[in-house]
């Protein structure tokens, strides 16, 4: 017990030196990584609002067809980046509950920077938004999107056509009231963001499979881009 007792300030003091050397190691390593981040990423916002608002304005309510105008672009644009498995495979969609929300979702693009999706539901949805590392950017395709702060007393509404810009580390209320898809685009630091992606299945609906398929997915897509180079 003597031993023990003389063992264990010991060891704590050893963890604390650790941690303090790993965190010194590491912290100006992602501060220069953190200055340089716009250097990794592919997708520019302009292109990506331009890319949806024409989808919307050349299909209307046919939310099918623009889902296939943007990902046809965008596969165009940037061949060896974009998911080679088409949107109209069933097995690439995935649900997805986050933040007491859920709806439907086909993988476009991953990788550690930036996140490309389309996500929506038929029937509507509403939760909390998360408080994100990296900032979101969320383009209505069909249907509309509320949004709310504390404070105002309406809402922000975005319709098809529309950009809500969830800014990072900012939170919200969302909503949507009926049927609404949309392309979201992130662009940050892109795996902390999953804990939130994961966090609902893990906690409440218990559904390992698709928490399975959404793992495979999201890493077979983040692994390919990185074995390109792209972070």
């Amino acid at each position: 017990m003597a031993q023990n007792s003389s063992s264990s300030p010991g060891g704590m003091s050893r963890l604390v030196t650790i941690i303090a050397v790993v965190l010194g190691l590491l912290t100006p390593i992602v501060m220069l990584l953190e200055r340089n981040l716009k250097s990794f990423y592919i997708f520019q916002l302009d292109e990506l609002h331009d890319l949806a608002k024409r989808g919307v304005e050349a299909h209307g309510s046919d939310t099918g067809a623009i889902v296939q105008y943007i990902v046809s672009e965008l596969s165009e644009r940037h061949p060896r980046h974009v998911n080679a498995h088409p949107h109209h495979d069933a097995d690439e969609w995935m649900l997805n509950n986050a933040g007491g929300a859920m709806g439907g979702m086909y993988l476009i693009h991953a990788s550690i920077t930036e996140y490309l999706i389309i996500f929506g539901t038929a029937v509507g949805t509403e939760g909390h938004t998360g408080r994100h590392t990296a900032d979101d950017y969320f383009h209505i395709l069909s249907g509309e999107q509320w949004a709310y702060t504390p404070g105002n007393f309406t809402p922000e509404v975005y319709p098809a056509g529309a950009m809500h810009h969830l800014r990072r580390g900012s939170v919200k209320q969302y909503k949507m009231p009926e049927a609404c898809f949309a392309l979201e685009y992130a662009r940050g630091w892109i795996p902390p963001m999953l804990f939130f992606g994961f966090a609902d299945g893990l906690s409440s609906t218990l559904d390992l499979p698709t928490l399975w398929r959404t793992t495979y997915i999201t890493g077979r897509e983040m692994l390919g881009n990185l074995v390109l180079g792209k972070f």
